[in-house]
């Protein structure tokens, strides 16, 4: 419950940070240095107020160390344990459990302030989030209370088990068992791609108990020392780099019928309503990355200067900046709508869901991509920020559905209307 207190009291930090070598930001520029672009604009003065505390948090804690976590694929747990101080571990899980209480436009925005500071390590906060959002909705009072305290405190990691190595996109075709036998389920199976596989406490597992299909699949929740579990080695990624990907293997793997989430039968729609959550988080992590670029490119265009003047005088280079701040708050604009809609459950929701996933992981990737380019060759030092937070959204267009799948959600929409 201390983490709801901080929340709602939020503590204001004044400090800010200089990063050795990399053109990066102080806390005052990234919030409100351009009034065009600021992200506090529509906010309430709560929101506004944890907003200020995740920035505060993503330029004191994270974005010091966002070069060291990358290139030695650190799994920062105590800089993460320390977000779960601030409510940041249950932003919208339930107060009677240690959760925040908070709703999905609240954590939209905590989102996207903490990824200006790291992109991957906040990736990885929302999907541990996720996860204790599934067990606080669809578990057993003995489950929630169980297991959601200590990932609210982030004693315990958590990780969404779901694409194997035969089905990624085709979700329903997984083949991963769960054959009953007495009180236990008997897992055997693999799943591919795990963020924080082999380092978390708590995995959420998609599994095949019944026939072929969606209608097959249920949900259950193995704890790490289960025998049976084991795991890949440590994937090497693009980026992505502090929080370890490996696959989770599961032989005869003995998993109490306690431990399943639901009926039978009901664990594809357990999955698919973490994901509509979890699409609007990803975007929002993208937002934050999109954000730190277009104001390192400005003080790039401001300081750099060729043919004897600053680039910020170029005006195709002007027109660039200008489209990129456009597409950046379009964007935040459609993930902050399709966060309402999925907390108010209005029926358009997993449509909305699905076009900010679409729409904004591809505009701020192609945001930062421009970003890059206008640092030139210097863009393409991993002295500088902007490659990272390149590299680090990349997988955002591929992962928590692709977004051709996304593509095939609207249209299946639009198309049954």
């Amino acid at each position: 419950m201390a983490a709801v207190g901080t929340l709602s009291k939020v503590s204001r930090l004044t400090s800010c940070i200089n990063r050795s070598r990399w053109l990066i930001f102080n806390r005052r520029q990234i919030q409100g240095m351009s009034s065009c672009i600021d992200p506090s604009h529509g906010l309430s003065m709560e929101q506004k107020d944890f907003q200020k505390m995740a920035f505060d948090f993503a330029a004191n804690e994270m974005a010091p160390n966002m070069a060291e976590w990358d290139e030695k694929e650190i799994f920062p747990v105590e800089t993460m344990r320390k977000a779960a101080q601030l409510g940041f571990g249950g932003i919208y899980v339930q107060p009677e459990v240690g959760g925040s209480g908070l709703s999905r436009l609240d954590t939209s925005i905590i989102f996207e302030a903490l990824s200006t500071g790291c992109v991957s390590t906040t990736a990885y906060i929302s999907i541990h989030n996720m996860c204790n959002w599934m067990i606080d909705t669809y578990g057993t009072t003995e489950q929630r209370e169980r297991f959601c305290p200590e990932l609210c405190t982030m004693n315990k990691f958590a990780s969404y088990c779901l694409t194997e190595p035969g089905s990624g996109s085709d979700a329903a075709s997984l083949i991963t068992t769960a054959k009953l036998e007495g009180d236990h389920y008997v897992l055997n199976g693999s799943k591919a791609f795990i963020s924080g596989g082999g380092d978390t406490d708590v995995y959420v597992v998609m599994c095949r108990t019944g026939g072929k299909g969606a209608k097959g699949i249920s949900c259950v929740v193995v704890e790490k020392d289960t025998p049976g579990l084991s795991f890949g080695k440590k994937e090497k990624k693009v980026g992505w780099n502090s929080q370890p990907t490996r696959a989770v293997i599961f032989e005869d793997c003995l998993v109490p019928v306690s431990n399943r989430m639901g009926q039978e039968g009901q664990g594809f729609n357990i999955a698919m309503n973490g994901l509509n959550g979890g699409r609007i988080n990803i975007a929002s992590c993208s937002l934050g990355a999109a954000h730190a670029c277009v104001h390192l490119a400005r003080d790039h265009l401001l300081v750099r200067k060729q043919f004897g003047e600053t680039l910020s005088n170029n005006q195709f280079l002007q027109f660039k900046l200008a489209e990129m701040a456009t597409k950046l708050v379009a964007s935040r604009l459609l993930v902050r709508e399709a966060a309402m809609a999925l907390q108010e459950g209005r029926s358009n929701a997993v449509s909305l869901c699905s076009m900010a996933k679409l729409f904004v992981t591809d505009e701020c990737f192609n945001i930062c991509n421009q970003a890059l380019q206008m640092h030139g060759g210097y863009g393409y030092l991993k002295d500088y920020a902007v490659q990272q937070f390149v590299r680090d959204i990349r997988v955002h267009q591929i992962l928590e559905g692709t977004n051709e799948v996304m593509r095939m959600l609207i249209a299946r929409s639009l198309l049954s209307e």
